[in-house]
């Protein structure tokens, strides 16, 4: 059984054989704004198990046994008849020869006489299959019947349920779907899927972004071309409207902003005040700042930036899990530092050092709590380290992922549509991600 949901970017395997629970596998959001979701169920979940899907699918087994026979019969009929239709000529050959014989034959008359009869023996067998696809051919119409009834009975009951019945059923369906998505929670990262090319629009650094915390229905994007000393931000209304380059407002920043590490979440950009260590909330709606606040100790303005440079000494990210800010300190020796931030106080609430120099590191993002840091921002780049904030530890990896124009300032993860947003040398590009997660649906109804 393999329906099809439409849902956010991403893919995940939910165990190792589809015996065990659900398998869902998704793709990341298509410039177009769609995205096929595709659930595999085991052979023992509640669908196999309903009584009306199991007699459908006996009775499209039965059909196809029906169309198979129909088939048979039909070419061996075709067959036959062509033989048939031969044997007639020659059975009217010999009764005009016996009419014309008059009781007198000679020996080499009877002779050829004999040998046409040899060859009208095949026509008994003939006859005798034509009997037997007869009875056939009365089974099948049988069968046929029967079939049609039970359709009709099928019919019947699901055209007993009226409109709002059935819509309150797809209702409950879909709120199982969304509570088992609820159930597959966060994953490991285990790929990241070739690019997608968005749009290729402004200079050759910059940021766009999605609201991380809007309703599905709500598909803003917003632009930021630039790395330093800018405060234009471009607010289009749809993912349409941002490919076709229409549709958009405009923000006019009370402070500039500095690197590309911005993220828009519930209906705020966070983003690092030029030339200081400053976090800002701008609300966009009141297109006002609502707070904002030094982060003790951040290093900025080019002190403790990622290998490509471009201010980007703060970054800040959103998850699962809520807001985050990476950076690092002169007390940390340089090393990467996470800090989990309080979105209304911008406070820190905790924060790790992860021990990773922030210079060798090409860009960096966080998916479920995890922080994974890539060894590059050219090509050739790679997913290259990996911090698990839930147990203060860390591993090295080995994800590859295509940059395909070779100069990565911007790579952020969206949770929403569990997406990658990075600015490509221009480009505008999303990437799919990979995780991977165990769950067990035992007790399920």
């Amino acid at each position: 059984m393999l329906p099809r949901l439409k849902c956010s970017g991403t893919t995940i395997t939910l165990f190792q054989s589809p015996e065990e629970g659900w398998q869902l596998y998704t793709s990341a959001q298509a410039p177009d704004g769609k995205c096929i979701c595709t659930a595999v169920i085991p052979a023992q979940s509640t669908c196999s198990r309903d009584g009306r899907s199991r007699e459908l699918r006996q009775l499209m087994e039965k059909v196809q046994n029906v169309s198979q026979s129909m088939e048979v019969l039909e070419l061996r009929t075709y067959r036959d008849l062509q033989y048939v239709r031969g044997m007639e000529t020659l059975m009217r050959s010999l009764d005009a020869r016996l009419r014309a014989a008059d009781g007198s034959l000679s020996a080499k008359s009877f002779q050829e006489l004999k040998d046409r009869m040899t060859e009208l023996l095949p026509l008994s067998s003939v006859l005798e299959q034509y009997k037997a696809d007869t009875r056939t051919i009365v089974r099948l119409r049988e069968e046929v019947r029967n079939l049609s009834g039970s359709l009709a009975t099928i019919q019947e009951e699901m055209g007993a349920y009226g409109y709002e019945d059935l819509q309150q059923r797809v209702m409950a369906l879909e709120a199982r779907l969304h509570a088992c998505a609820q159930k597959l929670g966060c994953g490991k990262l285990t790929g990241v899927s070739n690019p997608i090319t968005v749009r290729a629009m402004g200079s050759r650094f910059g940021s766009w972004m999605t609201d991380t915390m809007a309703p599905s229905a709500d598909s803003r994007v917003w632009y930021m071309d630039g790395y330093y000393k800018g405060r234009r931000v471009l607010e289009f209304r749809t993912l349409g409207d941002f490919i076709k380059g229409q549709n958009f407002i405009q923000h006019l920043l009370p402070q500039p902003w500095a690197g590309t590490g911005h993220v828009v979440y519930n209906g705020s950009l966070f983003y690092n005040k030029y030339q200081s260590n400053v976090v800002v909330k701008y609300h966009f709606r009141s297109r006002s700042v609502l707070v904002q606040r030094s982060l003790p100790g951040a290093g900025y303005n080019n002190t403790f930036p990622y290998s490509w440079g471009g201010f980007s000494d703060m970054d800040f990210m959103v998850d699962e899990s809520g807001l985050w800010a990476v950076y690092t300190t002169n007390q940390n020796a340089g090393n990467i530092v996470v800090s989990r931030l309080d979105p209304h106080t911008l406070e820190v609430m905790r924060s790790w050092d992860t021990g990773y120099p922030k210079r060798s590191a090409g860009e960096a993002f966080m998916i479920c709590g995890v922080l994974y840091v890539t060894n590059s921002h050219l090509a050739g780049a790679k997913v290259y380290f990996a911090y698990f904030t839930n147990t203060s530890s860390y591993e090295y990896t080995d994800v590859p992922f295509h940059n395909q124009y070779s100069h990565i300032s911007m790579l952020d993860y969206n949770p929403r549509e569990r997406a990658l947003y990075t600015w490509n040398n221009g480009h505008q590009v999303l990437y799919n991600v990979t995780l991977f997660h165990v769950i067990s649906t035992s007790g399920d109804p």
